[in-house]
C-alpha cells in the first residue's frame, strides 16, 4: 500500500471478528517492529505474541479493550537496558517502545490487518498476569486482527487541525 494511504487510513479498530491474525502478515509486522529505531541501538523492545484463550483472557482480566481482537501484542521494554538522557530525568525505554509500536501498527495497515493502541489498564497489573521479568515494564497493549463487518469509525478520525495550530516555526 502507498504510505500516505497507510497514514490517512489506517483508524482504531474497536471491533474485530476474532480472527488471528495469518502468520505471514504477522511476520512482517514483527519484522517492522524489529528494524525500529532505538537510542544507540539498545533494542530494548520486548514483544509477546498473545494468541491462544487462555493468553487472551488474561488481557480480558486486565482490560475490557480487547475488543474481540484474534491476536494480541504485547508491548514492553527492559528497564535495565535503556539510555538515560543528560539531566538524569528520562530515559529511552517508553520512546522507543513507542516507535517499535507505532512501526508494527503501520505495517498492520500495510498488511490489511486492523489495529488498537491500547493503554487503558494498569501496566503492572498486566506484567504479573502475563508472568513477565520484573525488569520489564509494559507500555501498551496493541489489538491486531480484522474488522467485523459492522464495526464502526470513529466519527472524529478524518478531522485533523491544520498545521497551523500545531506547528510553530522558530
Amino acid at each position: 500500500m502507498e504510505f500516505t494511504k497507510v497514514l490517512t487510513e489506517r483508524y482504531a479498530c474497536k471491533k474485530y471478528d476474532g480472527r488471528k491474525v495469518e502468520r505471514e502478515a504477522l511476520a512482517a509486522i514483527l519484522e517492522a517492529g524489529r528494524v525500529a529505531p532505538t537510542a544507540k541501538n539498545l533494542q530494548e523492545q520486548r514483544i509477546y505474541v498473545v494468541e491462544s484463550e487462555a493468553g487472551l483472557a488474561k488481557i480480558d482480566k486486565v482490560t475490557p479493550c480487547r475488543y474481540g481482537a484474534g491476536t494480541c501484542l504485547v508491548v514492553a521494554f527492559d528497564k535495565n537496558n535503556v539510555f538515560t538522557y543528560p539531566g538524569e530525568k528520562r530515559d529511552s525505554g517508553v520512546e522507543d517502545a513507542s516507535i517499535v509500536a507505532t512501526h508494527m501498527i503501520l505495517a498492520a495497515a500495510n498488511e490489511g490487518v486492523n489495529s488498537c493502541w491500547i493503554n487503558f489498564f494498569d501496566p503492572e497489573v498486566m506484567a504479573k498476569e502475563l508472568g513477565l521479568p520484573e525488569n520489564e515494564e509494559v507500555l501498551m497493549i496493541m489489538d491486531l486482527g480484522y474488522a467485523a463487518p459492522d464495526a464502526p469509525m470513529n466519527p472524529k478520525h478524518t478531522v485533523r487541525k491544520d498545521l497551523s495550530e500545531t506547528v510553530t516555526y522558530m
